[in-house]
């Protein structure tokens, strides 16, 4: 049965992309709440069409049932002065607090080639200097230590088109930074995409990791995306992401480490994919009862695999 100390949640970019604005322009933010409800969850990460006063979105959020997970917020620590970042950290981290959230998804975006829709993300993703990854590191605990000021954590997000995104990386990073200020976010699907092994990763980091997001990856288009050298977000619009046990991902095993290392926190389903091609409500309800057969002990299989 389902941990009482774990909640399902789910991220509004499926009905919404904030990087893609064509991509589900139309769905409104009443229905794309309304849908998450629906299809099971109680908790949710926030896109741009959600209010900005934590007082009207509480009241949307809580007649239907839901909570704020928490946020993406992209830090340019590599790049830019510590104080540019710090200033929307602060404003990022203080609606967060008032939204309830216990934990701020950070993500470095110095150099990243996420949104460059013409740069292959598997042949050409940024390496930092040394001197960049010491800023990074000290910069992110020093986000840490201002986290703590309202008893909340950064979780780093290691992600596709970044610096932070192989097995090698985040250990570098984990290594780098003291762990009561810096804490793990684990992404099956970015993991996967990028080659790397998901449970080696908890495994190694289960202590450091306080945020967990499921999305699953599609064989077929993943090697058409290495074939095409497309870039991450020509990846997203042809469908590279799918959610939890529609791609090549087996998560019984990754749900078993979850389990048995005590997790307590937010699962949040994350698959960004053209809404007009795949149904936002629909991928919901088929995640939701994915995962609900995982925590109910039932071993269930992915429906491809890659090679």
């Amino acid at each position: 049965m389902m941990s009482k100390k774990i909640q399902l949640a789910i991220a509004p970019i499926a009905w919404t992309n904030d990087d893609l604005p064509e991509l589900g322009g139309e769905n409104t933010f009443e229905q794309c709440i309304s849908e998450m409800a629906l299809a099971g969850f109680c908790g949710t990460e926030i896109g741009n069409k959600y209010p900005k006063d934590p007082k009207i979105l509480k009241r949307c959020l809580s007649v239907r049932g839901l909570q704020v997970a928490s946020a993406w917020f992209s830090t340019f620590l590599t790049t830019k002065p510590f104080e540019e970042t710090k200033k929307g950290f602060l404003q990022h981290r203080d609606f967060l607090h008032a939204m309830g959230a216990k934990v701020i998804v950070v993500a470095e975006q110095g150099h990243s080639i996420q949104g460059q829709q013409s740069t292959p993300v598997l042949d050409a993703k940024p390496h930092f200097t040394d001197d960049e990854w010491v800023k990074l590191a000290s910069g992110l605990e020093k986000l840490g230590d201002l986290a703590h000021e309202k008893g909340m954590e950064i979780v780093y997000h290691h992600h596709m088109g970044t610096g932070v995104q192989t097995t090698e990386e985040i250990d570098r990073l984990m290594a780098m930074t003291d762990p009561s200020k810096v804490k793990l976010l684990f992404d099956t699907g970015h993991l996967v995409f990028s080659g790397e092994d998901p449970i080696a990763v908890y495994t190694k980091h289960k202590d450091r990791i306080r945020h967990i997001h499921f999305k699953d990856i599609r064989a077929e288009v993943y090697q058409d995306v290495k074939k095409q050298k497309d870039s991450f977000l020509t990846g997203v619009k042809k469908g590279v992401f799918t959610v939890p046990g529609d791609g090549v991902t087996d998560f019984y095993p990754i749900w078993k480490e979850i389990q048995e290392s005590g997790y307590e926190g937010w699962i949040v389903v994350e698959a960004e994919q053209d809404p007009a091609i795949a149904n936002p409500f629909e991928y919901a309800v088929m995640a939701h009862q994915y995962i609900q057969k995982l925590m109910d002990g039932s071993e269930v299989t992915s429906k491809e695999q890659i090679s």
